[in-house]
């Protein structure tokens, strides 16, 4: 997947990509962000033999904000702090900073606005409007550069964790061939992403198969956010990745 080829495939296809654009934006049913805090401590059984929280922050988009599950409980984030919790068998002190949305130059801006804690890990979960907004797989490793040194430096944060782009190409409110071109889109951008989390030695997450082997069934109602199942799934994947990395610190 290169630029030049996206670029060829956006002019071929223009006027499609165009009309099918503008009659998603107005015929997908637009679901809130899930309900509940977007903060608490979880895990306290595991109190007794280790009373500190590990303290775990969460930045996103919609599917940071569970956006397809009704209540946070179900969502993202919570469901994230609670496998960890399990694995590090210690209370996690979870945090969630997200909004639909947002593309990762955007939640620079939400990240720097918000009252964030101190953490030990962030889980990032951002990318998809960078690829609905096709923005450069430079600029947006630049901003996910930018933002991460943001946070670390206002968290004191020492563990990263960036989950991959789910399978755009295989989301059911998109037609043809906007779907295959977006997906497209997202590919590049997620390669770019691997690669860069390699060279930093950061942690990174791929959901792809998490969410391309679901059923639809499994999918919100929109046919484009993860429902609650799915979400369970990227949690208990994320938390492993996690807790691999908070042992080997």
């Amino acid at each position: 997947m290169s630029y030049f080829f996206l670029i060829l495939l956006k002019l071929t296809l223009a006027p499609i990509l165009l009309w099918q654009g503008k009659r998603v934006r107005e015929s997908t049913i637009r679901l809130p962000e899930a309900a509940g805090n977007r903060s608490g401590i979880v895990g306290s059984e595991f109190a007794t033999s280790n009373p500190t929280p590990f303290r775990l922050l969460v930045i996103g988009d919609s599917s940071a904000a569970g956006v397809g599950a009704a209540t946070q409980s179900e969502a993202l984030a919570h469901q994230t702090a609670l496998a960890l919790a399990v694995q590090l068998q210690r209370p996690v002190a979870w945090q969630l900073i997200a909004q639909s949305g947002v593309n990762t130059s955007q939640a620079l801006a939400l990240f720097e606005q918000s009252d964030a804690q101190s953490a030990d890990a962030v889980s990032f979960a951002l990318g998809v409007n960078d690829a609905t907004s096709q923005v450069k797989a430079k600029s947006y490793i630049a901003n996910t550069q930018q933002l991460w040194t943001l946070v670390q430096a206002k968290t004191g944060a020492h563990i990263a964790l960036f989950s991959g782009f789910p399978p755009i190409d295989s989301f059911p409110a998109l037609p043809q061939p906007l779907r295959f071109y977006f997906g497209a889109w997202s590919r590049w951008l997620d390669k770019a992403l691997q690669a860069w989390a390699a060279q930093q030695g950061h942690g990174y997450c791929v959901i792809q198969d998490t969410l391309g082997n679901a059923s639809v069934a499994d999918m919100a109602g929109d046919g484009y956010h993860p429902g609650p199942r799915i979400y369970a799934a990227w949690a208990k994947q994320a938390a492993q990745i996690l807790a691999k990395r908070v042992h080997q610190a």
